[in-house]
């Protein structure tokens, strides 16, 4: 069985911690602004689903999330 030979330092421990932290932290502004993007529908790259209230059916359809090019 592996088993490390020495105590990892403080030091150590804290700069992977805040690795771990940075990534997290990236990672849930990415998310945030992803789905800010389809809430307010300028997303590109996802579709939504969209129900037609107008026509009085409940049928719903895809629709692209498409605004053209910037």
């Amino acid at each position: 069985m592996a088993v490390p030979k020495k105590r990892t330092s403080r030091s150590k421990k804290k700069i992977r911690k805040n690795v771990r932290k940075g990534k997290a932290y990236w990672a849930a502004i990415k998310a945030f602004s992803l789905a800010k993007s389809i809430s307010t529908g300028h997303s590109k790259s996802f579709y939504c689903i969209v129900n037609d209230d107008s026509s009085g059916s409940s049928e719903s359809k895809l629709t692209a999330i498409d605004l053209g090019d910037p």
